[in-house]
């Protein structure tokens, strides 16, 4: 099994209220770093997708 550690935001700076994400098993994982125990796991591809969504400004209405 691939895996490697979790990668924190560097937008979160020093804080520990952040977004990681690492891969395992070809998954993509997301947790809170605060809610440890919470993670969403996706393909690669919608994360992109996703990612991509949110560089495009598809989310800004919710801000």
């Amino acid at each position: 099994m691939d895996s490697s550690a979790w990668q924190k935001s560097s937008y979160s700076g020093s804080s520990n209220a952040c977004v990681e994400v690492r891969t395992v098993s070809g998954m993509v994982e997301l947790r809170e770093s605060d809610e440890g125990h919470l993670v969403l796991r996706t393909p690669p591809n919608t994360f992109a997708a996703f990612l991509q969504a949110i560089k495009a400004g598809e989310f800004n209405h919710h801000v």
